[in-house]
This record gives structure tokens, sequence and C-alpha cells, in this order.
């Protein structure tokens, strides 16, 4: 009794070809998971009238750390939906504010965080009868 060192499996599958339509869907879903960020969101939201100071966002911001208001900023400088001006005074100044694109995406974005702070007494007894239905 002898061992066969061919391939009995030979018939593997053709290499998935990419659909065009659908080629762009890692880059697009960098960009929504920036936007959507509820901090992003939040951020974005407080700086739609105008710039602010880090300190100021901070205090509009309820529950963010100054840790996560750093990296959410830093961020959304990165993707060019705000600008950091620092200005040369003792101590120095630093303003945020959106940029043209930033601006874009203001509407949306508060559309979005008025639907929510709208519909959140809604969302919470939905949330109480799924877990009543499902014992957690």
């Amino acid at each position: 009794m002898g061992t066969s060192l061919r391939p009995a499996h030979t018939d593997l599958p053709a290499p998935r070809v990419p659909d065009p339509d659908h080629a762009d869907c890692r880059g697009v879903a960098s960009i929504l998971s920036r936007v959507g960020d509820k901090w992003s969101v939040f951020v974005i939201m407080m700086l739609s009238d105008g710039p602010k100071r880090f300190n100021e966002l901070k205090r509009m911001i309820n529950g963010i750390s100054q840790r996560m208001l750093t990296l959410t900023l830093r961020g959304l400088e990165r993707d060019g939906l705000v600008t950091r001006t620092i200005f040369p005074t003792i101590p120095p100044r630093v303003d945020y504010e959106l940029t043209d694109l930033g601006r874009g995406l203001q509407e949306p974005v508060k559309a979005l965080g008025e639907w929510a702070i709208t519909h959140q007494e809604q969302i919470a007894a939905a949330r109480t009868r799924f877990d009543e239905r499902n014992g957690s």
C-alpha cells in the first residue's frame, strides 16, 4: 500500500474578478467610518457655525475626552475636512474650522445629528422592547 504524491484535486475555482461597480468600496468605507464616527459628527456639527478653539469644542461636546477630541480633530484634518490655525500669541491660540470640503458635509451630518436627537426616545423604547423579547 503506497501513497501517491500526485495532487488529486486540481480543479480549483478561477480567481475572482473584481466587480468594477464595487471596486472602491474600501475607500468609501474608510471615508464613511471617519464621517460616521460619533465624535466626528459632533465636531462637524459644532464647527458648522464657525471656528472654535479646542477647549470650546471640549465644553460643547459632552462626554468627549481630551485625547478623543485630539484624535478626532487630527483625523478630520488629515481627511481635509477641518483646518487648524495657530495664532502666534502668548499663549498660542489654535482655532479649528471646517474647510470647503467639510462645509459640504455639514448639512448631511447636521441632519443626521438632528434626526438622532429627535428620535432618541423612540430608539431607546425600541431597544427596551427588543431586550425584553430577547432576554437581554
